[in-house]
């Protein structure tokens, strides 16, 4: 089965559409849908989230391209104990505190969602908390230092969207680095690749793991977005090659923890690739 995808187009500036992004995740996760719809890079088409039938989506979440079935549950047992997925919808973002992570955030926070923010900065995240609350209130998005790289780290990251939100619908893997380096490979230290390597590859999987461990746990499951970025389509990223070969591993890791999932008959935890253009 091809690779769900789903694809977020930014207008000029990194900002996303508030109407756009708030109706299709609302229809990715909408409880009435048996089909999850995902998107990729195509002509945009009309929404058709029946809250916003007339709204072309051109800037924000982009653009139908195929359903992934997620199989009801049929058991009266299972039936009882799964939770519907309603919004607002629990978010956690990592590498949340600027650029898209941030901007993530922001629309999530203005359709109604709650939110956590983190990265590896405690200061940048408690800044940027206090600069949230003040705009939509002290009980809608909270933060903490995490250092993706780190398992004790992204556990007590588990630990404290729980604490704080009970649970969580959406975990959105965001944290990436280029090392701040744009050279040929051969000019590259040692430092920048394990900087780029053990962000983007290593973050990935333990985020992956602990995200999956707390969702098989929650009645109502969740979804898992993994972003990826310039060289996951397999096209060569010269200048930034150790950016590209993690990015190209974010696809191949995506669509094994799907195989491991279908494997195990799970059925309300899904794992996705998330572009953003």
């Amino acid at each position: 089965m091809a690779i769900p995808c789903a694809s977020l187009h930014f207008p000029s500036s990194p900002r996303l559409h508030k109407t756009s992004f708030s109706s299709q995740f609302t229809q990715l996760l909408s409880p009435s849908h048996l089909f999850l719809t995902v998107c990729s890079r195509q002509t945009p088409t009309k929404s058709t989230n029946a809250r916003n039938s007339n709204y072309t989506t051109n800037m924000g979440i982009a653009y139908l391209n195929y359903p992934v079935v997620v199989k009801a549950q049929t058991s009266s047992s299972s039936a009882l104990s799964r939770e519907p997925m309603l919004p607002p919808f629990n978010v956690l973002i990592t590498g949340s505190t600027k650029g898209i992570g941030y901007a993530l955030a922001n629309e999530f926070l203005k359709a109604g969602d709650n939110v956590i923010i983190c990265s590896r900065s405690a200061e940048r995240v408690q800044s940027n908390v206090q600069s949230l609350r003040e705009e939509f209130g002290e009980q809608r998005v909270w933060g903490t230092k995490c250092d993706v790289r780190e398992g004790k780290d992204v556990k007590d990251l588990v630990a404290f969207a729980q604490e704080n939100l009970k649970y969580v619908d959406i975990w959105i893997n965001n944290a990436g680095s280029n090392a701040y380096s744009y050279k040929p490979l051969a000019e590259a230290s040692d430092e920048d690749l394990i900087e780029v390597v053990t962000t983007n590859t290593l973050g990935l999987m333990i985020c992956c793991r602990e995200a999956m461990k707390m969702m098989l746990n929650q009645p109502r499951g969740g979804h898992i977005f993994n972003i990826d970025g310039a060289g996951s389509d397999g096209r060569p990223t010269p200048r930034f090659a150790a950016y590209g070969a993690t990015k190209r591993s974010v696809v191949h890791l995506t669509k094994s923890l799907q195989a491991e999932l279908r494997m195990q008959d799970v059925q309300n935890v899904v794992v996705h690739n998330l572009s953003v253009c």
